[in-house]
């Protein structure tokens, strides 16, 4: 297993890391919702929950090739954090994708018939969004607070992290805003928080496989 895999599993979970900046981070992320829940933004708040299930899909995949593997998680977070939730993801990573979703999708142009650049403007902005979001991966991996440990996944192969890592989150919270009936929305998402949810219990609190 590599040296960044161990310092993470060393970490992981551990209540000794906690920070008390997590609690007015997460008072950041109540207040974000409960601003667009008042303004009955329904359509914003299930693309921002959109986004956060998709990141909790692809953090649980990501444990998942640690533990088949034990080489090493396909990016891990092993750096300073004030809790470890999963190998890839910390409680500042975890609270930022909480409210990432209704950050980028607040840019969104209010016709999607228009085209950027001849492109549809929600795909314009889901790519130059996952662009972004590698480019700030690679700050990250730079300083070492998250690390990359497999030559098809780094910054001298940005592919994959810009197709799996990012594009779909984007995709999938657009493709939830958009979406005509609020009933279906919330059918959708609740769907992807019950499985999101079912792996968590399966491969943390049964198996402890993650």
């Amino acid at each position: 297993m590599t040296p960044s895999a161990l310092e993470a599993q060393r970490i992981l979970r551990d209540g000794g890391q906690f920070q008390w900046y997590v609690i007015p981070l997460f008072a950041l992320v109540v207040y974000v919702y409960a601003n667009e829940i008042e303004r009955r933004n329904w359509n914003l708040v299930l693309a921002g929950l959109a986004f956060w299930g998709m990141d909790w899909f692809n953090e649980t995949w990501n444990g998942l090739v640690l533990h088949f593997t034990q080489y090493a998680p396909v990016w891990g977070a092993p750096g300073k954090t004030a809790f470890l939730i999963l190998i890839g993801l910390n409680i500042e990573i975890c609270f930022m994708f909480a409210i990432a979703g209704i950050v980028f999708t607040k840019m969104l142009p209010p016709d999607k018939s228009i085209k950027i650049i001849g492109m549809p403007n929600r795909l314009f902005f889901a790519i130059t969004g996952s662009v972004f979001c590698v480019f700030v991966e690679y700050l990250l991996n730079q300083a070492d607070a998250l690390t990359w440990d497999y030559s098809w996944w780094n910054r001298g192969a940005p592919w994959l992290i810009f197709l799996l890592g990012y594009l779909p989150f984007f995709l999938v919270a657009f493709w939830i805003f958009d979406m005509e009936s609020l009933k279906r929305k919330i059918k959708i998402v609740s769907a992807l928080y019950i499985f999101d949810i079912s792996c968590l219990v399966l491969f943390v609190g049964v198996l402890k496989w993650i």
